[in-house]
C-alpha cells in the first residue's frame, strides 16, 4: 500500500512541513510559514519572505478551507512533539470553527487519558463539551429529518457542505465526550447515556455516508477532509462492534447495529492512505488494534504487513513523533526483538520531556521486554518507576514489583526496602473501579496478591507465568522459540516442585495452572499433541478445583483455538462453544470476546 499525494497535496506538505524541525532553522521556518499560510496560499502560493516570528501566530479571519489548514499545521506540530504550540494554535479559534473545535478536544482528550489527572480529565471533558456546542452552531438548523431524508425530498442543494462538516466533526466529539464521561464518572447511568452517544454518533456517520454518496464528486480539499472523515468514523464503527459480542452490544445500549470487521479495517487503511486532517487518527486507530486488540483478542494466524508498509509512510513523514516511535518499538517486539524494542524504547523515552506519560507507556514495555528476556531486576526498576510516577493503574504497578521481587535474591529486598508480603497484600487496597466496578484485571490480581501474600507453599515463578498469561505475554514470546523453551523449563522445575511438596489448600489448582501453560508453551513451540494432552489434564481436573475455576473456560478457548490452527473447525467450535457453560470465574468479558471473535473467524473461513 502507497500514500500517494497530488502536487497540491504535496505542496501543503512542504509547506506545513516548514514549521516542523526544530533548531537554529526555527526563525526561517515561521518566516516561511507566515508568508505563505492561509492568505498568501489562496492568492498566488508564492514564496515570500517577510520579517520573522518567534511563535506562529493564529489567523485573524477563518473559513472552511483556512480551518482546515491551520487544523493541519498543528496536527504536524503535534506529530513533532511540539504539544503546546499545537495547542496554542488551536486555541484561539476552537469556539468559533468546527475543526479547531475539534482539533483542540483530541489534543485535550488525549492529554487526560495519558496523565488521568483529575485537572487534565476536567479540562478535557470542558474541552469536549464546548467542542460539541461549537460544532452544534454549524449544524443543520431543522433536523426534524435525517439527511438522506432531506435529500431525498429536497435535493442535495438543501444541504450546506459546511453542515455535512459540522455532522460530521458533531459525530467524532460525541465520542470525545463519551470517553471522557468514562475515565470520570462510574456511574451506570452515564455508562447508558455512552452507549447511546456511541449510538447516535455511528448513526451519523451512516447518514452523512448517505449524503456523500449523491454529492457531486470532486477533488477539491474540503471534499477529500468530509469523505476522509466519514470513512474514518465508518471504519472506527465497523471495527469496534464486530470486536463486541452481542450480549454486550446490548448492555451498552447499542441496540440494532452491528460492524465488519473486514470492512472497517479497509476503511481505516483506505482513510490513512489519503490526505486529510484525521488520516492520523485512522493510521492510529490501526495501530492501536493490530499491535494490542489484535494481540489480546484475535487469533494467530498471519503477519499484517499492509499496515506496517503503512506505518512505516507516516514514519519517514514524521521521524520524530513519539507516538511512532512508540509503535515502531512495539512491532519490535511482536517480532521476537526485544533487544532492539529495548533501544527503541530508550530512544522514544529521550525525544520528548513535555508529556512525560508517554514515558509512562515505554516504562510498562520495558518492563515486559526485561520480564520475557528474564532480567528480574530490570524488569522491576520500571515497575518501580511505574508505582511512582504513573497513576494508571497502582494496583498493577504494586503487583508487578511483588512479582518480580519475589524472584530476585533476598538481599535485594532488603536493599530497596520492601516486603514482598506487604506488597502483595497492598494490591487490594489500589484498586480503582468503573461503572461501580472493578476493573477486571484489578480484580483478578487482588485476589492473587491476597492468596500470595497470606499463604506459603507456592511455586516463586508461579505469580509472573500467570500475569504473563493475563497479558497475551506467551502470545507475544510465540515469535522467540527460544524463549518459549527457556519459560517451558521454568514451567517444567515448578511442576516438579509443586510435586515433590504438594499443598493441600491450593495443590490441585497450582498444577493445573502449570499444565495449562506448558500446554500454551507446547503449542507455540509446535507440539500440538502434547500440548493437546496438558490441555485435557487441567479439565480432567474441572471438579478438583477450589479457587482458579478460570482456568476449564480458558483452557477450552486454548484448545478451539489449536484445533482452529490444525484446521479442525468443528472440534475448534465445539470447545468455543463450552465456554457459554461456565459464568462468575475471573476474566470474564474478556475471555467472552475472544470467543466471539473466534467463532466470527471460524464461520467465515468454513
Amino acid at each position: 500500500m502507497s500514500l500517494t499525494l497530488s502536487k497540491e497535496e504535496n505542496d501543503d506538505n512542504d509547506l506545513t512541513s516548514l514549521i516542523l524541525s526544530k533548531g537554529e532553522n526555527d526563525k526561517e521556518n515561521n518566516l516561511r510559514y507566515m508568508s505563505l499560510t492561509l492568505g498568501a496560499r489562496e492568492n498566488n502560493r508564492e514564496d515570500k519572505f517577510e520579517d520573522a516570528y518567534e511563535i506562529i501566530p493564529a489567523a485573524t479571519t477563518m473559513n472552511l478551507l483556512s480551518s482546515l489548514e491551520e487544523c493541519t499545521t498543528a496536527l504536524y506540530l503535534f506529530l513533532n512533539n511540539r504539544f503546546s504550540e499545537a495547542i496554542n494554535l488551536i486555541y484561539p479559534w476552537s469556539k468559533n470553527s468546527i475543526y479547531h473545535a475539534l482539533m483542540y478536544g483530541i489534543l485535550m482528550v488525549v492529554k487526560a487519558i495519558l496523565t488521568f489527572e483529575p485537572h487534565d480529565i476536567h479540562l478535557g471533558m470542558t474541552a469536549a463539551k464546548d467542542a460539541l456546542k461549537t460544532c452544534n452552531n454549524f449544524r443543520r438548523k431543522s433536523r426534524m429529518m435525517s439527511f438522506s431524508r432531506a435529500v431525498s425530498k429536497q435535493g442535495i442543494k438543501a444541504i450546506k457542505e459546511e453542515e455535512l462538516h459540522a455532522e460530521v466533526c458533531y459525530a467524532e466529539c460525541l465520542i470525545l465526550k463519551s470517553t471522557v464521561t468514562f475515565i470520570q464518572d462510574d456511574s451506570m447511568l452515564s455508562y447508558l447515556k455512552n452507549g447511546f452517544s456511541a449510538g447516535s454518533s455511528y448513526q451519523i456517520y451512516k447518514n452523512c455516508q448517505q449524503v456523500l454518496t449523491q454529492m457531486p464528486n470532486n477533488e477539491s480539499k474540503t471534499y477529500r477532509q468530509l469523505a476522509g472523515g466519514i470513512k474514518f468514523g465508518l471504519g472506527a464503527f465497523n471495527l469496534l462492534l464486530s470486536l463486541v459480542p452481542p450480549k454486550i452490544l446490548k448492555l451498552l445500549n447499542i441496540v440494532g447495529y452491528s460492524g465488519d470487521r473486514d470492512i472497517g479495517l479497509t476503511l481505516l487503511r483506505e482513510s490513512a492512505s489519503e490526505s486529510h486532517i484525521n488520516n492520523i487518527l485512522s493510521v492510529l486507530t490501526l495501530l492501536f488494534y493490530h499491535n494490542y486488540i489484535y494481540v489480546a483478542f484475535g487469533i494467530e494466524k498471519s503477519h499484517h504487513s499492509a499496515v506496517e508498509d503503512l506505518f512505516q509512510i507516516y514514519l519517514q513523514k514524521f521521524p520524530n513523533c513519539v507516538i511512532l516511535k512508540f509503535f515502531h518499538a512495539r512491532f519490535s517486539i511482536l517480532k521476537g526483538n526485544f533487544e532492539n524494542a529495548m533501544l527503541k524504547l530508550q530512544e522514544c523515552i529521550c525525544t520528548q520531556n513535555e508529556w512525560r506519560q508517554v514515558h509512562h507507556l515505554c516504562y510498562w514495555e520495558l518492563m515486559w521486554c526485561n520480564i520475557f528476556l528474564q532480567d528480574w531486576k530490570q524488569a522491576y526498576h520500571y515497575a518501580t518507576l511505574l508505582f511512582q510516577h504513573s497513576r494508571w493503574s497502582k494496583a498493577l504497578y504494586s503487583y508487578s514489583k511483588a512479582i518480580l521481587l519475589i524472584l530476585l535474591p533476598s538481599d535485594f529486598a532488603k536493599l530497596v526496602n520492601e516486603d514482598v508480603n506487604s506488597l502483595f497484600l497492598k494490591v487490594d487496597t489500589l484498586r480503582v473501579k468503573f461503572l461501580g466496578t472493578s476493573v477486571p484485571i484489578e480484580k483478578f490480581v487482588a485476589e492473587k496478591g491476597q492468596r500470595y501474600g497470606a499463604s506459603l507453599g507456592w511455586y516463586t515463578a508461579q505469580p509472573i507465568l500467570e500475569f504473563m498469561y493475563a497479558w497475551s505475554g506467551f502470545r507475544v514470546m510465540s515469535k522467540k522459540l527460544d524463549l518459549v523453551s527457556s519459560w517451558l523449563s521454568i514451567i517444567d522445575k515448578g511442576e516438579e516442585l509443586l510435586r515433590e511438596n504438594p499443598n493441600n489448600e491450593y495443590g490441585t489448582d497450582d498444577i493445573s495452572l502449570l499444565n495449562f501453560l506448558k500446554g500454551l508453551c507446547l503449542k507455540y513451540l509446535g507440539k500440538c499433541s502434547m500440548a493437546e494432552q496438558y490441555f485435557h489434564r487441567v479439565i480432567q481436573k474441572e471438579k478438583l478445583l477450589k479457587w482458579d475455576h478460570y482456568l476449564i473456560p480458558y483452557t477450552y478457548y486454548e484448545l478451539g483455538i489449536l484445533y482452529y490452527l490444525k484446521g479442525d473447525y468443528t472440534s475448534a467450535t465445539k470447545n468455543l462453544d463450552n465456554i457459554k457453560n461456565y459464568k462468575d470465574y475471573s476474566m470474564e468479558t474478556r475471555l467472552q470476546f475472544r470467543a466471539h471473535i473466534a467463532l466470527e473467524q471460524i464461520d467465515k473461513e468454513k
